[in-house]
Order: C-alpha cells, then structure tokens, then sequence
C-alpha cells in the first residue's frame, strides 16, 4: 500500500522535486492537535493536565517538538523567576499569559490548543503510533472531568477516514459477493453448477494479486477499486465459456468434443473481446498521474488472469463435473436426492423453452432490426445531447466532502477550523548563496506583510524573519554577523523549520480554509497573484524563488485527474476501433461495436448531468471503463452473428440467433456486474456510492445498447454491403441471396 506523494505524481517533474524533496524533505512538518475546551483553560489543574501531556507526547518515537500553553507559560516563568514550573494559582498563570502567549495556542479562555509535531516526510504507519500515543497521553493526563479533549487536525482525520472506508468496503464487498450469488442462482438457471463462475472469477483475482506482487506494482487509493471492476469483467469470461459448454454438451454425447468446439468457437471469441477491452484501458496511460497509470497496469493485469482462469480452470472444472455427474453410481445417487425426478437446470430449460429473458432479448433484437433508423435515429441524439451536457457536469475535488458528513473526525476537524481557523499554505522556498544577508531578509519581510495586507485570502505569514524580530525587539538586525549570531542561539528544532544550510529559507503564507472558500480554482488562481507579485517584487540578485505547497500539488493532482476525460476516452475509441481493423480487416467488424459504444459514453454524460451528479477523481476515468466493459458485449454478439452468418443464416435470423443464444449469458453477467456493483451505492461515503451509482448505470446503458443499437448497426451495415456486393457483375452473392434453398456458407460466397 502506498499513499506518497510519488503515487499522484512522477518523480521525475519538477513539482515532485519541489514539494518532495524540497518542501516535505527539507521543510515540512506536521502535527497532531490536542483540543481542550471548557469553562476555563486558564486553570491551575488544567495546565498541569496539559503539562502531563506534553511531557509523555513529547517521548513518542518521531516526535520532534512539542507546542502548549504550559510550555510557553513555563518558559515565561523560567525568563522571570528561573523557575521551569507552573504556579498552583490562576493570577500567577493570568500574569505569564499576558507577559506572551501565542494566539494560536489560546485561542480564548475557553479553548487551548497542543501540537504534537513531527516530520512532514514520516511514514503512515507512524503517524497513526503518534496519534494512538498522542490519543493514550490524553487519558493518563487526568483532566477535570468537565473538560472535553480531542485529538483532532489533518492527520487524525486522514487517518480516521481510511479506517472508516477500509471497514466500510469490506462489508460492501461481502454484500457486493452475495448480490452476485442471487443473480446467478436466479438468472443463470439455464446452465447446472450456476454458482461456479464466482469461485472461478475469484482465483483469477488471486493471480492479479500475485502478479502485482512479482511485479511490484503498489496498492493506492485509486488502484483499489479496480477490483469490483475487475469482478465485474472477469466473471464475464467464465459465464460465456460456461453457458457455451452447456450449449455444447446438449449438441453433443461426447463431453471432449464439446470442451473442442467450446475451445473453439468461444476461446477466439472472448479472447478478441479481451485483447479490445484492453485497447480501451490502454487510453489511462495517457495520465500524467502514476496510480492511474497503475489503475491502468492492474486491469490489465486482472483481465488476462480472470481468462486465464476461466478458459483453463472453469472449463476444465466443467468438464470434471460432467464426466462425475455421467457416472451411472453418481447419477443415481443424483436422482435418489432430487424427489419426483426432478431435472437439473440444463434439463429443465431445454423442457420449458426459451424463458422471459430469452424472449424480451429477442424481441428488442428483433424491434432494432426493423426500425433501425428510427432506433439510431433516437440513440444518436441523444448520445450527442448527453456529450454536450457532459462538459456542463460539475468536477468535486474537496475531499471533505467524499465522507459521512457526521463522521466524528470531521465533525472535530470542522469544530478546530471554526476556533482556531484554517492552517493551508502556499510555501515559497528561496534559494540564495547567503541565508543571512540582511536584504533579502528585508524583502521576505517587506513582501509577507504586502500578500498580507493586499490579498483578500491571505491572513498571515510565517518564516525565520519573525523568530529574528522576536529576539531583536521587533526589528530585523541590519548585517550579516548580527544575523549570524542570533541563528546560532535559535534551537535546532525551530531553526530547520525555515532554514535549510546556508543557501536555503521558507516563507509560509497562510490561506485559511481555501479549499473550502475559494476550492481548487480558487486557490490556483490566488497561487498566479503571488507568483505575479513576486514578479513585481523581485528579490535580490542572485535568490530564486519556488512555490510549492500541498495546495499547490492537491490542485495539480485534481486537475489531472478530472481533466482531459474526453481526450482519454475519444483515445480509447480510435485504438478500439484500430484495434478491430487489425484483427478482423473488415471495416464494417471494427466500426460496429465503436458506434455501440460511443452512443454509450454520450447517454451516461447525459443522465450524469440530468442526475446532478459530479465526476470525482474515482469517476473521472469511467470512459475508458465503459469502454472496456461495453466493447466485450458488443465483440462478444458480433462473433456469434458471423458463426451464424457463416452457416448460411440471413442477417435477421443470424441476430435473432445469437440474441437467443448468448444474450442471455451477456444478461447475466451485465446484472451480476450491476447487483455487485449496486453494494457500492449503501456506502455511506459519497466518493464510493457515487462511483457505484454511476458503474450501475454504465453498465446497464452497455446492455441496453448491445439488444438495441448494435443489432439495428450490424444487420443495416451489413444488408447494405450485401446489397452492393450484389449490384456487381460476376458476383455470386446475388445467387446466395434470391436463392433461399441455396446452403452456401458466408465464407465461400464473400471469397
């Protein structure tokens, strides 16, 4: 599992090397926030509780420093007694706040606030052993029972929020299992062993995770949901190979000779639909964004391995059942468990004929097949309104916003801001040959106090001008031994928060809760003002200037993220299409299912916009989704339609035949992908229900597209070539099709 800063951006960019190296290595840090709140924090037995904290935070692994009203009131009472101690009475304690009290410690009397600082660059599983310390401190410091204590702020929260959603996807896994177990016992009924291409769609998600392991390829934030995904596509394999198999043994008495054709017929078939489902996923490479590229790398992955295992484990699995259950003992003991004779699923299909399904399937085939400019007619404005109405759907980047709004951690993050106000920041790292020259010390203290005063979101700014002001009577020294010499009574731990050497210095502007005021474009915008501003306020000579920042990353991120949606997906459709014209070098092979699914992608940026949805950066890369997973039910159905064209069935009974004949297995592995799916939406984070909603609807759309629009394109396209190839001279085709009686195959009248 990794959540670095390397997942969201190449190591090789300047940005990663500014925020990376830079900031985070060399200058950030971050902290966990121990809110105290009651009548009165100014109280003897308070600070003491406080002190308590402090001094067993202060022994946790990673911890570099401490920050609490009874630390500063220690040091002050030390500088004006000798004394490092709290006084027992509250007037002595009124007296050393008043002497000096940063705002940010003691807000008001009501609330003090403890900061427990550690490095910006530390690993997760740290943070999460210095806030389970942090949160043990707290209960052994014995408060006054009416006193309320949080450890609260970014961490605690990020750390809160992954907990909640890994415990909240676990169960939302289980029921996405369970959903897909109903739809099979209830829609793959036709077929015996009904529940089989779960358990075989499950080892194929076992290999990915071995391959990724080999391979090294990470878990994040965005590769995890590839897996529900993945269950959705793989479990397609292994029904059409199961549902063909079935079809074969009724035909044939010979178990291996139906596993033959099963191979034969099927294994090309589903094996183009794979190789086209990956040309649609290739389209993520084209991110800027490593785990979407990982996304990309682990569908690929995964879809090889769910074939993989349906071809040579479900149909191997198949056949042993087959051969078990012919054995006359086995049979036997069957039936004497079945009352009344009754039939298996493969018996009792062939007794009651085609079922609902079966039928609603062909009757759509067969409605787009007569009307089929009025079906495309429909599709296509509507596909082209909802591709219009697509760019109009709002992009959510505040991550606030994707969990339980009465999530606990978030409701004390919230409660923080509105006391102490929002801690984002724009970070300028400046680079100069001389961190004590007394200039550019008067140039970072000139421009913090004009971004201060003129720019409306920003409220205050940090840097070592102010520890240097603070130790000189409020004025910066005028040369550079002065400089030199305060640097060196200045701790250690205070001094590397903005000096890095001698060549090195951070000026931290501080602009609130940007992200919820302004939000991202906001904050780019405000980012452009300051780089302007230091354009019109250069620095010396000599000093250059970076402006970094999680801020200033998040928003790069995000971009990447849900921009440019539209040139992945049109990507996709052209290496689809080229794809297609490769294998089948047959134009009208490769235009069909890219016709199908471009209407797809235009209706579901329709209903998005109709629904009020919002793309999130799990959302913004569905188009190659529904690429992937439409293109495989359209290649699926065109390659029946040719095996019955190439027994010599018109282009209306070749598409009535395999509607029949596998629309029902690309039915019932479209609704198990929907149920799964479907799970998703109970979540009660928004990011994920919300990328379950729109999954469901995708796919859905795919279905309704494969029995709609694709039928009425194939058997239009391909009456028509009929219908030229017969106006040529010479031509046999014109015998095949006034000849009804003639048995000519599809092959031998195209050669």
């Amino acid at each position: 599992m990794e959540s670095g800063t390397d997942t969201f951006v190449e190591k090789t960019s300047k940005l990663y090397q500014d925020f990376d190296h830079l900031y985070l290595g060399l200058f950030s840090t971050e902290s966990i926030v121990v809110m105290v709140e009651g009548d009165d924090v100014t109280r003897p037995e308070v600070f003491q509780a406080m002190d308590r904290v402090g001094r067993t935070a202060g022994n946790i692994p990673g911890v570099i420093e401490i920050t609490s009203p009874a630390e500063t009131v220690k040091d002050n009472n030390y500088q004006l007694t000798g004394k490092q101690a709290i006084p027992d009475n509250e007037g002595a304690i009124d007296e050393l706040i008043a002497y000096n009290m940063p705002e940010h410690l003691l807000p008001d009397e009501n609330h003090a606030l403890i900061s427990v600082v550690f490095e910006g660059s530390a690993s997760q599983a740290t943070r999460e052993q210095i806030l389970r310390e942090t949160e043990r401190s707290i209960l052994f410091a014995e408060f006054p029972p009416d006193y309320n204590v949080i450890a609260t702020g970014e961490v605690a929260f990020e750390i809160a929020m992954n907990e909640e959603m890994n415990a909240s996807m676990s169960i939302l896994l289980m029921l996405s299992v369970l959903l897909m177990i109903v739809v099979l016992y209830l829609v793959f009924r036709h077929v015996r062993w009904r529940l089989l291409p779960l358990p075989i769609v499950l080892l194929g998600i076992i290999f990915t995770f071995g391959t990724m392991g080999y391979l090294n390829i990470p878990m994040t934030m965005v590769t995890m949901s590839a897996f529900p995904v993945l269950i959705g596509l793989g479990i397609d394999y292994a029904i059409q190979f199961h549902n063909r198999i079935e079809e074969e043994f009724e035909r044939n008495h010979s178990a291996s000779n139906a596993v033959i054709e099963t191979v034969r017929h099927t294994g090309p078939a589903v094996l183009i639909a794979l190789g086209i489902t990956c040309l649609g996923f290739v389209s993520l490479f084209t991110s800027s964004v490593p785990m979407v590229q990982d996304f990309g790398k682990l569908l690929l992955i995964g879809i090889i391995m769910c074939f993989i295992s349906s071809l040579f484990v479900g149909v191997t699995v198949i056949y042993g059942l087959h051969e078990v259950s012919g054995n006359p003992v086995i049979s036997k003991l069957i039936s004497r468990r079945r009352p009344g004779g009754k039939k298996d699923g493969r018996d009792r299909a062939t007794a009651m004929g085609p079922d609902i399904t079966e039928r609603l399937i062909e009757r759509s085939a067969v409605t787009a097949m007569h009307h089929p400019f009025i079906i495309l007619a429909i599709a296509g404005t509507l596909c082209l309104g909802g591709l219009y109405y697509d760019a109009q759907v709002p992009i959510q980047t505040d991550v606030k916003t994707f969990v339980p709004q009465d999530m606990k951690a978030l409701i004390d993050l919230k409660h923080l801001g509105d006391v102490l106000g929002g801690d984002e920041e724009i970070n300028i790292i400046i680079k100069t040959d001389n961190n004590a020259d007394p200039e550019l010390l008067a140039w970072m203290d000139e421009f913090s106090e004009h971004e201060v005063e003129n720019r409306g979101h920003i409220y205050g700014s940090s840097s070592i001008v102010d520890v240097l002001k603070s130790m000189n009577g409020g004025e910066l020294p005028q040369d550079t031994a002065s400089i030199q010499m305060l640097y060196s009574r200045i701790p250690d731990v205070q001094k590397e928060r903005f000096l890095h050497g001698n060549n090195m210095l951070i000026l931290n502007l501080n602009i609130g809760n940007a992200m919820l005021e302004i939000g991202l474009e906001g904050i780019q915008d405000l980012t452009g003002v300051v780089e302007d501003d230091v354009a019109w306020m250069p620095p010396p000579p000599g000093t250059t200037v970076t402006m970094t920042g999680g801020s200033v990353v998040f928003f790069t991120v995000i971009s990447a993220l849900t921009t440019g949606r539209l040139i992945m997906t049109l990507l996709g459709l052209v290496l689809v299409f080229a794809g297609l014209l490769v294998i089948y070098r047959d134009h009208l092979k490769a235009l069909t299912p890219v016709i199908t699914m471009f209407m797809v992608i235009g209706w579901s940026g329709g209903l998005m916009y109709l629904m009020g949805m919002e793309y999130t950066p799990m959302t913004a890369t569905l188009g190659a989704l529904i690429l992937g997973v439409g293109s495989e039910y359209a290649v699926l159905m065109m390659e029946r339609y040719f095996e019955e064209r190439d027994k010599g069935a018109e282009p209306e009974e070749a598409m009535r035949e395999s509607s029949v004949r596998i629309g029902k297995a690309i039915v019932t592995s479209g609704l198990t992908t929907v149920f799964g799916f479907s799970a998703l939406m109970a979540s009660p984070f928004s990011l994920t229900s919300n990328f379950g909603i729109i999954t469901v609807m995708d796919v859905t759309l795919a279905l309704m597209a494969s029995f709609t629009v694709f039928p009425a394109v194939i058997v239009l396209l391909d009456k028509h070539r009929m219908k030229r190839k017969a106006g040529r001279p010479g031509k046999n085709t014109l015998q095949y099709n006034i000849t009804p009686g003639l048995n000519k195959s599809h092959k031998e009248v195209s050669s």
